[in-house]
């Protein structure tokens, strides 16, 4: 906190500053704004009018506010009057709820073989189901070794076969696609 001591006349003012940088976008509060002129607005949203930023700064004290640069850009730069505590506090609630709201999507991996028996492809397809129904993308892989990819055909059908048995669930994201030793395609959940 940074006090200031101002004299007027025969009496004393102190005046209490409060000031904490709170994210990306730095706002200009009281005695950090350097314009000579400013269009004030005051804590109503009420435009006050145009004028010398000590004379609304002494404005904003005698209403016990602070005086926010809103709008730096602006000829002249807007500043408005409030409790910047506050209004850091409102900005950094929304911030959370933001990030409550905002859902975070990974990327599961299935590996699959050309040569899968029946039980297994069930077993890998209902994990599939699970994860696509919780939201995230599934990533299924085929790898094929040494003389394996003179089946690549068979590895094809059983992919196909996979993406037809996750109809319901999942959409092609990326169509399977041949990446040297590897065939990998992507599952994206079905939109609700």
């Amino acid at each position: 906190m940074f006090v200031r001591k101002a004299v007027f006349a025969s009496r004393t003012i102190f005046f209490y500053r409060r000031y904490t940088a709170i994210s990306a976008k730095e706002l200009l509060i009281n005695e950090d704004i350097k314009a000579n002129e400013v269009r004030v607005i005051d804590a109503d949203g009420e435009p006050v009018g145009i004028m010398s930023t000590n004379a609304a700064l002494q404005m904003a004290y005698d209403k016990g506010l602070d005086l926010v640069l809103m709008a730096p850009q602006a000829q002249p730069p807007v500043a408005r009057m409030m409790d910047y505590g506050k209004y850091r506090f409102e900005c950094e609630k929304k911030e959370k709820e933001a990030k409550k709201k905002q859902q975070v999507i990974e990327l599961k991996e299935i590996q699959l073989s050309y040569r899968i028996d029946t039980h297994d492809f069930e077993t890998k397809a209902r994990h599939a189901h699970r994860f696509l129904e919780s939201g995230n993308k599934v990533r299924v892989v085929m790898r094929f070794r040494g003389r394996e990819m003179s089946h690549m055909p068979m590895g094809r059908e059983v992919m196909a076969r996979f993406c037809e048995t996750l109809a319901d669930v999942g959409t092609t994201d990326k169509p399977p696609v041949l990446d040297g030793r590897i065939i990998s395609m992507v599952l994206a959940p079905v939109k609700k």
